[in-house]
């Protein structure tokens, strides 16, 4: 059975812009190896349409940056989406009927499964089907964007937390 994790880079006053901060060398490695290990991602359309970008090559890349983008590619994605009409490579678009197909994806596959996007997260969270939280906290405070959480949180249990490199803190909570 796969499990459902929601993990994003979060600023200290809970928001999860990524024009606001990114990822340092350390994490950003740390990202690579966990895009590597995955068994897919589940995205909201707007995260998706932002994660298209390493769908193309750029020659400016440098190393680190083209092995995300490779690890990215391998890996199956699943759309959320009732405005899109199609997606991009390795990618399936799920429409109306979200819960019984992530549900499906969650027994026949292994290993972890991203979730990406606060709106999904919030999405799956009522339905039960997250199974872990990773907030990558930044000493950043922006005072505006996305929360983390988009409805209020819910019970979790602190399970770890560890620096990540670069003043960053991952902080694993799993439902209570």
């Amino acid at each position: 059975m796969a499990k459902f994790v929601f993990g994003m880079n979060q600023s200290l006053d809970g928001y999860v812009d990524h024009t606001g901060f990114a990822p340092g060398p350390a994490l950003f490695r740390h990202f690579i190896e966990e895009a590597r290990g995955q068994a897919g991602s589940v995205y909201g359309r707007r995260l998706y349409e932002i994660m298209r970008y390493w769908d193309e090559e750029h020659p400016e890349w440098d190393a680190a940056e083209r092995d995300f983008a490779t690890a990215w590619r391998r890996q199956p994605k699943w759309v959320v989406s009732r405005s899109l009409t199609s997606v991009g490579p390795n990618a399936t678009l799920v429409g109306d009927d979200m819960e019984t197909t992530l549900r499906r994806l969650k027994e026949q596959l292994a290993g972890e499964i991203e979730v990406g996007g606060p709106d999904l997260a919030r999405s799956l969270t009522d339905l039960g089907l997250i199974d872990e939280y990773r907030i990558y906290l930044h000493p950043v405070v922006l005072g505006h964007g996305k929360p983390y959480f988009t409805a209020p949180r819910p019970p979790l249990r602190l399970v770890a937390s560890d620096p990540m490199g670069e003043d960053v803190v991952r902080l694993t909570y799993v439902p209570a």
